[in-house]
């Protein structure tokens, strides 16, 4: 697990056109603009390593092309971040990916790979395909992968994920994948907790320090909350801080044991602070 890397994004929608417009343009006359925030997260630590924003209008694809990922660690995104040029860097680096196959992607089919008996009854079809990599329209090169097609019970749907993974099974894979979705419960934890419905300010500047700003905060109460001996629920230990900002409190030892009698303590301290003076 520690060597999946989970990219993603995610839009904040401005009701002011602050970044480049992005949907229709509402009765009302105002215009919705939005800012994309791209997320590396590693899967173990849960903890963006990598944000980089860029207006809602532009497409995924684009945050790959930023990315220097180490060797030998699996990258694992969604569709919208394909890009076959990116696909022959990676693979030309050893770096691994798992990601899913566009429906409308050419490919040629260039052999089957036998299923074992021990594999997830999910998979379906497991090949070897070949994509071309195209630059300015003209096919410069190709590149081998692999196909995996899956089964999902659940949501009664068929899942194609492609990958440089040869040596994986491949209901190892789909699970893989799978973990893409915790990226999402990240993405639920600032929205919930931290709503960025409004701005202090109207300037692509001010806008970006506040969504900086709220990773710096989810971050360290992340670190708190697994520093903790005391189970507490994310929310929970948000709106706990926000009560007690301004109280001139031990936070840890105040979230370990909140139902001591602190105003005891605190009289204490003040009376030792003014024998001191």
């Amino acid at each position: 697990m520690n060597k999946i890397d989970i990219i993603d994004s995610t839009t904040i929608s401005l009701f002011k056109d602050i970044l480049k417009c992005v949907g229709r343009n509402p009765m009302n006359g105002k215009r919705k603009g939005g800012i994309k925030v791209h997320t590396l997260m590693n899967m173990q630590q849960q903890v963006p390593h990598l944000v980089w924003f860029s207006a809602a209008a532009t497409h995924d694809h684009e945050f790959i092309k930023h990315l220097n990922l180490d060797k030998n660690r699996i990258a694992v995104f969604d569709k919208g971040y394909n890009d076959y040029t990116m696909f022959a860097k990676l693979c030309k680096n050893k770096n691994f990916f798992v990601t899913r196959l566009k429906e409308n992607a050419v490919y040629t089919s260039l052999s089957e790979i036998d299923i074992p008996d021990a594999t997830d009854t999910g998979v379906i079809k497991d090949e070897l395909i070949e994509l071309p990599v195209k630059e300015k329209n003209v096919v410069v090169e190709t590149i081998t992968l692999r196909r995996v097609a899956y089964w999902d019970k659940e949501n009664n749907r068929c899942f194609e994920f492609i990958t440089n993974l040869f040596k994986m099974d491949a209901g190892h894979i789909a699970l893989i994948y799978k973990q893409r979705w915790q990226i999402e419960l990240l993405y639920k934890q600032l929205k919930q907790n931290f709503p960025l419905n409004y701005f202090l300010g109207d300037n692509e500047n001010a806008i970006k320090i506040q969504i900086w700003c709220t990773l710096i905060v989810n971050l360290l109460l992340t670190v708190i909350k697994r520093k903790l001996k005391r189970g507490w629920a994310f929310s929970n230990l948000v709106s706990f801080c926000r009560l007690h900002l301004f109280n001139y409190i031990h936070l840890i030892r105040f979230l370990e044991n909140p139902e001591k009698d602190w105003r005891k303590i605190l009289v204490k301290q003040n009376e030792l602070l003014l024998f001191e003076n």
